[in-house]
Formats: C-alpha cells, structure tokens, sequence
C-alpha cells in the first residue's frame, strides 16, 4: 500500500528516465520491490558517523529495469532522499544462476551545511549518484543485497517482492 502510495510521485519522470511505467503489470510477475537496510559499513569509520538505516521503494518495469524512491539517515544523521532509475543483470556469476547485479542513476538530496562536501558534485544538497550492487535470491520474491557507496561504505539489506 505504501509503495502504491509514493511510486506514483516518480511517473513525471515517464517516458524518458523510465519507460514502460504505465505498462500494465503482469499477474505471474511482481510490479513493486521493497529494499530494507539495518546496517552500513563504513570503509573508514568516524566519531561523526551514526547509524545509517534505509527503505527503497521500487517499481519493476519490462526487461530488467527499476526505477524508485530511497529515504534514509545519512552518515551524519541527516534525513536523505535518493531518487533513481536501475537496472538488473540476473545471473551475474554463471556459476551461481540466483546471483544478480544492478545498477542504479540518479539524484540524492540530504548532504547539507558542514556535510555538503562529503558528496561529490554537491550543489544545494543535490547531487548525482551511482550505485551498484549485488545481490542473491534466496527465493523470486526474497534477495540479500550488497550496495557500494563509492568509497565511503557498503550497505547490507534485503529486498522483498511484491
């Protein structure tokens, strides 16, 4: 219910950054995903680093592609947004078929004031961002992730399809 709530923000950005979002969801296929995430890991940790949790709200779109909306505490403690559109590359190890890497583009907001330099290409709290991961199904609705935040951290967490 929430995803159907604020998915729909993100179809501004249609047809451009993510086609196929009007496409009408095909029953036997999830339309949304939920990524949960309890715990980063910092390459270099800090007295000034808190603890970071995120929710990622997503929509999956035709031939491997995602786009969605990510809330979460930044490494300083400040409320952040990161909106994006993905893709997936399932099976990434052939010789592990329930592996999978993707890749996501797009804006984040939330590194402010003292923190605006800890983000590259920082403009009023905007900046652009790619993230890649890599995850394992554990079922087709189940996966554990792992995001690499650049040079700063990894982030752990799981995804639920739905």
């Amino acid at each position: 219910m929430l995803a159907s709530l604020l998915l729909p923000s993100l179809a501004w950005a249609e047809p451009s950054v993510c086609p196929g979002w009007e496409e009408v969801p095909q029953p036997e296929r999830p339309a949304h995903e939920i990524f949960v995430s309890p715990y980063t890991y910092h390459w270099t940790p800090s007295d000034e680093h808190k603890p970071v949790g995120a929710i990622t709200l997503s929509r999956l779109l035709p031939d491997n592609r995602f786009c969605g909306l990510s809330f979460f505490r930044n490494s300083f403690g400040q409320p952040s947004a990161y909106a994006f559109t993905g893709w997936t590359l399932p099976g990434l190890f052939k010789s592990i078929p329930q592996s999978y890497g993707s890749l996501t583009a797009g804006i984040i907001y939330g590194y402010v004031g003292q923190y605006k330099d800890k983000v590259p290409l920082n403009f009023g709290g905007f900046a652009p961002v790619l993230i890649p991961a890599v995850g394992y199904r554990l079922s087709p609705e189940m996966s554990v992730e792992i995001q690499i935040l650049g040079a700063a951290a990894v982030m752990f967490g799981t995804t639920l399809r739905f």
